[in-house]
């Protein structure tokens, strides 16, 4: 089967994305307006963009709805220049969907979740406190591709569990990471390595 993409909709384009590029990590964003009302929201296009300086990239699409107006977390990393991304454990997940949703502007996600803002060491923006992992970061470049908009940052801070180290590597099972598969999601069930053995 061969498909143009522009002979189709986007939303099917859209489906086509995420069914095919799996599993994808979610950054949890946390953001602040520059009324200082905390935002919190989940975005599985995510990904390193550069080990030196390491810098993070998310790409945020349009609202769902119709609505014409950006997204909470663009307008506040536009105005603040910062933002933090907490990686999302599978015992967090229930409180990530909760603010996957499109709450008003006034609206705090870290309440509205059941999770704690926790103090950033170099930014104003709070880290969940309950995330295993967050990374500071600071707005490298904001680039319009088509309907979206990709976020680089500069990482500035990690902040990790102290039992999650192990020998400087991230110990994947504690971390317990959950994913995205195209509108589902799924944890690591298993690691292995290459070659495989018979």
């Amino acid at each position: 089967m061969i498909i143009d993409p522009s002979e189709i909709d986007t939303h099917s384009v859209y489906k086509l994305l995420a069914g095919s590029v799996v599993p994808r990590p979610i950054a949890w964003v946390s953001t602040v307006s520059k009324d200082g009302v905390l935002n919190l929201a989940p975005f599985s296009f995510f990904t390193v963009a550069s080990r030196e300086p390491p810098m993070l990239a998310i790409s945020i699409g349009p609202r769902t709805g119709g609505e014409d107006y950006a997204k909470d977390t663009l307008t506040n990393i536009r105005e603040t220049q910062q933002f933090v991304i907490n990686m999302v454990s599978v015992s967090l997940a229930n409180a990530m969907h909760e603010t996957a949703f499109n709450h008003a502007p006034e609206v705090c996600e870290f309440t509205r979740a059941g999770v704690t803002p926790a103090s950033s060491e170099t930014l104003k923006t709070p880290r969940v406190a309950e995330a295993k992992i967050s990374m500071e970061c600071t707005l490298e470049q904001l680039l319009k591709l088509g309907s979206d908009y990709l976020v680089i940052g500069q990482m500035q801070r990690f902040h990790i569990e102290d039992d999650l180290i192990s020998e400087g590597r991230i110990d994947l099972k504690s971390l317990d990471p959950l994913g995205r598969m195209a509108g589902n999601f799924t944890k690591v069930e298993s690691l292995f390595d290459l070659p495989v053995e018979d």
